[in-house]
């Protein structure tokens, strides 16, 4: 099985106030919906599955969930790592530069 990874960044523009995580929490509960893997941090989300659909489905679903809060304006932005030579999921990457650092 093949793993795709992906780093997904929302910005609502225009809303009210500086703090971002009620538009966050929404978009990240939209991924819930979706059933894809995913693991939250300070600055973006990270995403992993099997084929691209699959990555671009979620994508959408996120940013269009923060839309439905009233935002008028959402500035998404995505990396993707498509690898199909091995296996790789986001733990064992992070694991692999792990080792490298002891």
């Amino acid at each position: 099985m093949i793993m795709i990874s992906a780093e997904l960044t929302i910005i609502p523009v225009g809303t009210s106030g500086t703090s971002l995580s009620k538009y966050i929490a929404v978009a990240v509960a939209a991924l819930d919906v979706t059933g894809i893997k995913y693991q939250l941090s300070g600055m973006g989300t990270l995403l992993e599955a099997e084929t691209p659909d699959e990555i671009f489905d979620a994508l959408k679903v996120a940013h269009e969930a923060v839309f439905k809060e009233g935002v008028n304006r959402v500035v998404t932005s995505v990396k993707i790592d498509d690898r199909r030579d091995r296996e790789k999921t986001m733990d064992d990457k992070v694991q692999s530069v792990q080792k490298k650092l002891k």
